[in-house]
């Protein structure tokens, strides 16, 4: 990723920080604040901005191709097994 535009993205450590907030804001992990800063991120940083378009893109076409369904029944099995290492680990 050039980093000429964006003196937060110097470096190919902060472009790799960035990058990975990019996929955590995507991914819906990220709190209120967190979510406020890389939204300005975006809109200040064309380098990023780009990789945002790109990443999204990249995504919007796995949805499309990944239409087969994971059984009701693994469904089932995580949930149990989450609750059962929540009960293991005392947080139920």
């Amino acid at each position: 990723m050039s980093t000429e535009n964006c003196k937060d993205c110097e470096t190919s450590e902060e472009s790799s920080a960035r990058l990975e907030r990019i996929y955590e804001y995507l991914d819906g992990a990220l709190s209120r604040e967190d979510i406020e800063e890389v939204q300005s991120h975006l809109q200040a940083c064309p380098e990023c901005a780009s990789d945002y378009d790109l990443e999204c893109l990249i995504r919007s076409s796995v949805r499309r191709s990944c239409v087969e369904r994971a059984p009701e029944t693994l469904k089932v099995t995580i949930i149990e097994r989450i609750s059962q290492i929540r009960v293991e680990a005392g947080h139920e």
